[in-house]
Order: C-alpha cells, then structure tokens, then sequence
C-alpha cells in the first residue's frame, strides 16, 4: 500500500501509510484471513452496512475509496434493517461453520441500538460477527449531539455501551493510536472457536475521520489459525470408563459437532458402539434422519424415540451443545437415578455442565481418539433392539402427519396444517437444499418433523429464537452455499417483525424462496397461553371488538403476499397441496426469489413430544383455565431434578 498525502499536504514517513481511521480499519479487514486444517480463506467476506451522519463520511468514505481502488477487498452491500444486517452476517457464518464472517456498519444512535439484539444472538448461539457502530464525538466539541445519550452520572457513556453485556469482546477506539491493539484483539475473539461471538468496536465519528501515519506491517496479509484442541488423555480415559459401564448410553449431539466438521466422526462412533443420537436444534443433521442410531430431535420439541430413550439413559455423552433448557425438557428428559454425563465441548463454560466428566477438546478430535479406545464395546442387542423400534414408530407418526389422509397429499381437503406444508418442502425438495426458520411454532415442528438428508440441511436458530431472523438468515445461507436453494419457513409473526432483506435479496440478485405461512396470529405462542390457562390471550390478528373492548372481532385483512410483492420478488399464492407442490417447484426452477403464501389452520399442531418445557402458571387465579393449568404444572414439575443430588448414603 502506497503512502498518501494528507490534507495538510505532509507525506507519511517512510515505512508508513497516511490514512484516516476508518480506511485503516477497511485495509486491514480486507486481509485478514482464517485458516483450519490447512485450508485458508478470507474471514471477513465483506461489509453489510447503512449510512447516517455517524458513518457516512468515515466508514462510509473508506468503503467507497476501497471499492473504487481495491475492488473485491472488502464488498460492500446495502441492507435494510441494521438488526437484519446482523442475522444475515450470523446466518452466513453458521453455514461456514464459523470460519467467514462479515463486518456490519451503521451509524450512532438508532441506527447502532438497533443491532443490539443481532448481537445477543450472535453471541448466544457463539457465532461471529463484528460489528462497528459509530459513536458521539471523542472531542465533545458539538455535544449534544443529535441522537447522543447524556446521562447526569456518567460522561463517557454512550447508546453503545449496551453492547457490552452481549458482546464476545467489546472496545471504543478514542485515538488512533488504539486502532491496532483494538483491532489484533477483535480478531482474536472471532477466531477463538469457545470464545467466539458478536464483537464489537465502536468508532467516535471524529476518530473515524482522523488521519494517522500507520505502520505498513498492519494493513499485511494475517492468517488466523483456528485451532483444534485435543483432549487430555486422563480425561478421555476418564469418558471411556464410564461409556463401558454404560448399558443404556445416549449421545446428545449439538452444533459444535457441525462447526468442528465431526458429522463422519460421529456417524462412524455410533456404528462402532450402536450408541443412538438425539439432536439438538444446532445439532439436526449431524446425522442423516436414516442413519440406524439416529433419533432425531431431543428434548422439549423432540421425538418420541429419542425422548423415551433419554429418559432411561445412564450415561448421556453431550458433544457440542450447550445444554439449553429445550434440550434437556427444563431438567426433566434424563430420569435413570444414577445418570451420569460425558461433556465434550470445546467451551469449558459448557463442558462442566452438570457435574460429568469434562473433556476440553475439538469434537472431531476427541471422537476420533474415543473411538478406538472403545474397541469391542457394543450397547446390548435388547437396547439397540427397542431403540430402533421406537424410531420406527416415530417414522410412521411423522409420515401420517405429512399425510394426514393417509394417501396423497393433493387430494386432502380442507386448510392445509403445518405439518403437511413442512411434509411438502422436506419430500420436494433435493437433499442438499437448506431449510431455514427461526421463532414461531414452525421450529419445533421442524426439529421433531423434518428428515434431514445432508449435513449442512437445516439451519434453524433457536439459541435466541428470534423473530424476523428467518428472510435475513435464509439471505446470508444463500451468500455461503451459493449452489444450494435456500427455503426460508416462516410465519406471519415473524414476517411483520422483519421482511425488509427480500428488498436486499432482489437489489444483489440473491436467490431464495420463501415460504410465508399465514395463520393470522402467533400460532406458537397461542398454543402455550392456552396449555398455561390464558386462553390464546393477545396472540391473533383481530379487529378490537366495539362491543366487548377486546380484540375478538373478525380477523385483520393483511395481504402479506401483496406485501412480498411491493419487494418486487414472484409472488405465488396456494391454497391446496397440489397448488403447493406447483409453486415449490416453479420456485425451485427461477433464478430469482420467489416468495408461496399459504394459509393454515393454527389449531392443528404437530404430534406430541411426550416432553416439557418449564414457563411458570400463575399460582394463584380467578380464572378456572388457570387453575386448571397450575394444577398440570405442580405435577410436571415434579419430574425436573438438578444434576447435583444428595447421596443416597
């Protein structure tokens, strides 16, 4: 990189490069790259970003500097939403298992909040993204400014300090000698697979203008190890011991499996011990749906298989989950009096989960090493007979849900159900095609219903489970598997939450398509306020009601496939299965975006997981459908017990 002259007309010295902040902070991002088991790639694939007065002129100026000198360093692309701007980074990182991700850039005020909640996923689900709102002035000299928080107790406080508490790694850079210590730290947090998450760097708009003479070793190429850390050979015995004394065993797998690409390690485990496999939500697909010991989902929206198994387990192997209050049915799913577990986890904040045998390691290292020290051991016939028994029946309950007529599914009448629509996606789809969805019942239908047949299949979030992820994720899939069609499931609730990227999707020639499905309310919520005694309470779409004061009237009249149509994508809309098949396909064949609308009826849910999750029922009630409720929570609450237990001696 040459040397520049400042406004001030001085050359940098000699060995250095006169540059503002923000085009320092572009040259670097654009050549840093990650690197695993030999293979390399570029870490940041580019810039999501919206402009305002915070960073128009210095990150804004550097991108446009840098697309006009250095096309390719550091793309820029446009969004719409600045929290959708974070789940589309998210969602392209999950699907490159962590590797790639993307720089996200707004201005202060709005603008930087509004990422806020991006953040928390990112960093629940450990998943990065950096993220670079722009600040108030370091010189105060125009303060206040507009948007700019002033608080009586604090002068050094901005909006952007409520990224701290969900931030992998936070840092404001106040002068530019700070930059490079700012930026080294940033980088490290992104690639620490048990550290990673949302980091974020705050740029003062001042800052980001101020020129500075900067080393030319910054602006280098670096490459960022991603490393696999192997097990402790003490504590791998320590695991194998107790997977021997095991005569019901039962692997929980969760997404570190994927991100540490273990998915052939594992399968070959399960084959070489007959031990069966739940999934979590990161963990669907670790292994295919008919590998002999898979059992599918676990937990809260898990099968009937897995959950039944789970229940009698006396050693339970978690690979890679973070132990979530739906995988483990709120402490309620592993019920064997002397249940012991086996954490392997790359995190130490998930390894010690419940008092096991904590292994610190890579999965796909440490299956590797498990595997042969278990070397003639096999779960007993009779287990591995039951096991396969129960997923057999699972496979039949989820064909009849698919087929709820039980022939085919474009002769059924009536309102499609949910199930039948995730039964067409799944069978019309091809293999390596993607599925994703986020909030809403549709998550828990999916985890429990759909067959996964590859790998990289489903990319549901559920670590935050938020609403208006699904059309901006299923936008940052696309991006990473380019040669996949990417299916985006989601719900009028979290279509009105957040559609805007569909616009992002037809500006950039990104194909996906998107499967809205109107049930004129909050069809998951709706049905937990009615198991908890508050009556679908405040969950449908209806007109408030002269009479009553209430919101009962007739249902509101959105036209949400009018709405897809105003983002200028194909817009079909279905009502039979047939229909339905009609426009998958059609979809399937575009090479643009392309959004089916279908109505279901919301009162028809999926099969039962035979499982619990644990939301508190008010304990005292005028109301007889709440006692009712209460009533049913005393009893299930019964069955939840902590992992640490008194001894029986």
């Amino acid at each position: 990189m040459a040397a520049t002259t400042g406004t001030a007309g001085a050359s940098a010295p000699e060995g250095t490069v006169r540059l503002t902040v923000a085009q320092a902070t572009i040259a670097f991002l654009g050549n840093q790259y990650s690197e695993r088991d030999g293979v390399r790639q570029k870490l940041f694939e580019g810039c999501f970003g919206i402009f305002g007065h915070g960073n128009v002129a210095g990150l804004g100026q550097a991108l446009l500097q840098a697309e006009l000198q250095e096309p390719g360093l550091l793309p820029y692309v446009l969004g719409r939403n600045e929290q959708a701007m974070v789940h589309t980074a998210v969602a392209y990182a999950k699907a490159k298992d962590r590797l790639q991700t993307w720089a996200v850039s707004t201005s202060v005020g709005p603008g930087a909040t509004n990422m806020v909640t991006g953040a928390a996923l990112a960093t629940i689900n450990r998943l990065p993204v950096l993220l670079l709102p722009a600040d108030t002035f370091a010189d105060r000299a125009a303060s206040p400014l507009l948007q700019e928080l002033e608080l009586p107790h604090a002068g050094d406080v901005t909006v952007n300090d409520a990224f701290r508490p969900v931030s992998a790694y936070f840092d404001r850079v106040w002068r530019p000698e700070q930059l490079p210590a700012a930026l080294l730290s940033a980088m490290r947090v992104l690639t620490d697979p048990a550290a990673t998450g949302a980091v974020t760097v705050c740029f003062p708009q001042d800052v980001q203008a101020q020129a500075h003479d900067w080393p030319v070793e910054l602006f280098a190429e670096r490459t960022w190890h991603v490393a696999r850390p192997r097990p402790e050979v003490r504590a791998l015995a320590a695991a194998a011991d107790l997977i021997r004394a095991a005569r019901r065993p039962l692997v929980v797998a969760g997404g570190g499996v994927h991100y540490s690409g273990a998915a052939d390690a594992l399968a070959a485990f399960c084959a070489a011990t007959g031990i069966p496999v739940g999934q979590t939500q990161a963990g669907k697909g670790t292994l295919v749906h008919d590998h002999p010991q898979c059992l599918g989902a676990i937990g809260s929206t898990g099968t009937t298989a897995a959950n039944a198994v789970a229940a009698e387990a006396d050693v339970v192997i978690g690979i890679g989950t973070r132990w979530s209050d739906f995988t483990t049915a709120s402490r309620s799913a592993f019920r064997h009096p002397g249940v012991r577990f086996v954490n392997i986890n790359v995190a130490p904040i998930d390894a010690v989960k419940h008092s096991g045998v904590s292994v610190v390691a890579d999965a796909r290292e440490t299956l590797t090493e498990l595997t042969p020290l278990l070397d003639g051991y096999r779960v007993p016939e009779e287990f591995r007979t039951g096991y396969t028994g129960l997923d057999a029946e699972w496979a039949a309950t989820v064909q009849a849900t698919f087929h709820p007529t039980g022939g085919d599914t474009a002769t059924a009448p009536g309102v499609l159900t949910q199930g039948e629509v995730i039964g067409l996606v799944n069978e019309l789809t091809d293999p390596r095609d993607v599925v994703v969805c986020a909030a809403g019942s549709m998550p828990g239908d999916l985890h429990k219903l759909w067959q996964t047949r590859d790998a990289k299949g489903y990319h549901v979030e559920y670590g935050y489970s938020c609403m208006g992820y699904e059309v901006a994720g299923g936008l940052g899939v696309r991006l990473a598997a380019p040669d996949r069609d990417v299916v985006v499931m989601v719900g009028d609730g979290s279509y009105l939450m957040m559609a805007t990227e569909l616009a992002t999707a037809v500006q950039e020639g990104i194909k996906i398509i998107t499967v809205l499905v109107q049930n004129h309310g909050f069809a998951s919520i709706g049905a937990l306020s009615e198991s908890l005694g508050s009556q679908r309470f405040g969950t449908s779409y209806r007109y408030r009601s002269a009479g009553s004061g209430r919101l009962d009237g007739d249902k509101l009249p959105l036209d949400l496939a009018a709405n897809a149509e105003s983002f200028g994508v194909r817009v079909l809309r279905v009502s039979t299965a047939a229909e339905f098949a009609d426009a998958l396909k059609t979809a399937k064949a575009a090479d643009d975006s392309t959004v089916v609308h279908v109505e279901t009826d919301p009162l028809v849910g999926a099969p039962s997981s035979r499982s619990w999750w644990d939301v508190p029922v008010s304990e005292v009630s005028e109301l007889d459908s709440t006692r009712a409720a209460r009533t049913t929570y005393e009893e299930r609450k019964t069955d939840q017990r902590p992992f640490l237990r008194p001894s029986s001696s």
